[in-house]
């Protein structure tokens, strides 16, 4: 078979680019031929040869516009090529990708990666929406992240016969020894509540620094990222008096984030609407058995991700004195706190390692090949 992953951006930044790559990267080590296009998001337009079975096409990108790549030498590249495949594996939402599939003229089998719904860009969906309908009906199958998202998303209400949920799974992280005593050292006597995430709106993260007012003096939260609200956010935490108890961390390298979570009492991810689809940095916390606080979000996979009572706690959004309140509980209970903690971990083994989502897709695609 020969699989083409298409949509989003490289280099590779949300969870949607790192799931195309993932699957393009894990199905062509296992010597499936299975290549990726991406929209260039940084000017650079060299294809990549990742292996013998893996070619990534890097198209040219001429605008950037609500969060989509203008690349238009998108649709030649892909008339050129989609004859060599016999699956489009395309990622939603990507305007670009879905735009250059249409044009295409590809006749074999799509499978559409739903990964969100496009929601507060509502002028650019009445221009998308023929488009993503179309995309909707020609798709042989439609694949979710979390059971909850597929069934709760409008657009997909007509297609559950189609529709199958693959959960995004994430490799095993390793910490380093020294950088967790260096990070428990540098916060000796507290106990730390982590966060991950871009410091854009949707994240919640000014909800999370007012739940930090609630919490003793010996509980610090530290949150990782870069983003549009980097100076609100801080000028938040300067307006409360919380220098000592929230701590902005810009960027952390990937080899550092894994000790963060090690190091980290619980991760706190304190998301606010149905944007948060899914959230990979539960599953980067379950690898190393770290319990969770995270939102209950109405139609989202997040609190499906996080079951509560089992990997952690799950409360209302946008409420801070739910944030803090959970956070206590799991902390002021050692017993409790292991328990979070070993769950979360089996949760991980149980449902989001890389190797369970390649192995539902490659079947996925052996099912489409065969009927």
């Amino acid at each position: 078979m020969r699989i083409l992953q298409l949509g989003k951006f490289y280099p590779l930044k949300g969870g949607v680019e790192k799931v195309m790559y993932a699957l393009a990267k894990e199905l062509s080590e296992r010597g499936i031929d299975c290549d990726a296009m991406f929209a260039s998001k940084d000017g650079h337009t060299d294809d990549i040869q990742l292996n013998e079975h893996c070619h990534i096409y890097i198209c040219r990108t001429y605008l950037e516009a609500k969060a989509t790549m203008i690349a238009p030498t998108m649709v030649t590249m892909l008339k050129q090529i989609c004859g060599q495949y016999d699956i489009i594996h395309v990622h939603h939402p990507d305007p670009m990708a879905a735009l250059a599939l249409y044009l295409s003229g590809f006749k074999g089998k799509i499978v559409l990666h739903w990964h969100c719904d496009i929601i507060r860009q509502n002028k650019l969906l009445k221009l998308y929406r023929p488009l993503q309908s179309w995309l909707i009906r020609r798709a042989a199958r439609i694949v979710g992240t979390s059971p909850v998202y597929l069934k709760q998303s409008a657009a997909l209400a007509n297609v559950q016969h189609k529709c199958r949920c693959i959960p995004i799974g994430v490799y095993e992280t390793k910490a380093q020894e020294g950088t967790i005593q260096k990070i428990k050292a540098q916060y000796a006597g507290k106990k730390i509540v982590f966060s991950l995430g871009r410091l854009v709106l949707y994240k919640g993260f000014e909800y999370l620094i007012n739940a930090a007012a609630l919490l003793p003096d010996d509980y610090i939260v530290l949150i990782g990222g870069t983003g549009y609200q980097h100076d609100h956010l801080e000028g938040l935490i300067n307006q409360q008096g919380l220098q000592s108890k929230v701590k902005l961390l810009g960027f952390i390298s990937d080899k550092e984030v894994p000790s963060y979570y090690e190091a980290s009492d619980v991760f706190c991810l304190s998301s606010i609407d149905k944007r948060e689809a899914f959230a990979i940095v539960q599953l980067q916390a379950m690898v190393h058995s770290t319990p969770l606080v995270s939102t209950d979000i109405p139609e989202s996979g997040v609190s499906w991700v996080n079951q509560n009572g089992v990997s952690g706690i799950t409360v209302p959004p946008c409420d801070s004195q739910a944030l803090a309140d959970a956070i206590l509980q799991i902390c002021s209970n050692e017993e409790q706190h292991s328990r979070f903690a070993l769950q979360s971990r089996q949760r991980f083994e149980q449902y989001f390692r890389m190797e369970q989502m390649i192995d539902s897709c490659q079947a996925l695609y052996d099912e489409l090949l065969n009927k």
